[in-house]
């Protein structure tokens, strides 16, 4: 098993068929990662807000930010952990 952190276009990915009411099992198998990232991600990226279903909103944008932040807090730059 290799491993690899999410790209900014996977959290596109993810964020446009969360918001399509896809399951996280789904989007999972689409991205090609275990379903518990998504799920971490999904909290990662969260925005604060809800839907009109009532289901937590997600961000790409927030998911990436709070990634490079956190690779900052640990001295890593962002090109090497890709």
């Amino acid at each position: 098993m290799t491993y690899h952190y999410l790209s900014y276009e996977d959290r596109q990915e993810i964020e446009q068929r969360y918001s399509q009411g896809e399951r996280p099992e789904d989007i999972a198998a689409v991205v090609g990662v275990h379903t518990a990232t998504i799920y971490r991600e999904l909290e990662r990226g969260y925005t604060g807000e809800k839907d009109e279903s009532g289901k937590p909103k997600y961000s790409a944008d927030i998911g990436q930010s709070k990634q490079k932040n956190s690779f900052r807090r640990r001295g890593r730059t962002p090109n090497a952990a890709c």
